[in-house]
């Protein structure tokens, strides 16, 4: 018996909804990172992209645990020197909740073109609406 492997051409991707209201940020990050990666299916082979659609809805009510609004930053480089640039959480969630969830999936999926593709399939709304209803979402 040979072993079953998945090829891209031939998985049909479903479009999933997460809640993120009142539910720890970086657990709604894994699941959306599972099920963006296709861990979830039976048929997940780890070079072919298996994964599905993940829309999160009210990111902007996800909380941070702990200490983590205030000890936490977000830091990034421009690349000159002295262009070391740092925005704390609580201002990051205030200001914009998307990339704060989007920050901690993208961490959380693979760092290479499976990884940025899986990516493209992560679509983040601070608020309960999204414009993806004629895809039939499934609510998780």
């Amino acid at each position: 018996m040979s072993t079953f492997m998945a090829k891209a051409e031939t998985i049909e991707r479903k479009w999933y909804v997460i809640d993120a209201a009142n539910k720890p940020l970086g657990k709604t990050a894994v699941t959306a990172a599972n099920i963006l990666r296709g861990k979830h299916r039976p048929e997940f082979t780890p070079h072919v992209d298996c994964g599905e659609f993940v829309i999160i809805i009210n990111a902007d009510k996800a909380v941070l645990t702990g200490k983590k609004l205030e000890q936490k930053y977000y830091r990034h480089h421009s690349g000159y020197i002295g262009g070391l640039k740092e925005v704390q959480y609580k201002t990051l969630m205030a200001t914009r909740p998307e990339m704060a969830m989007e920050l901690a999936v993208k961490g959380m999926l693979p760092h290479n073109t499976l990884g940025a593709k899986a990516f493209t399939r992560l679509k983040v709304y601070a608020g309960a609406e999204h414009n993806h209803a004629a895809q039939k979402p499934i609510e998780l």
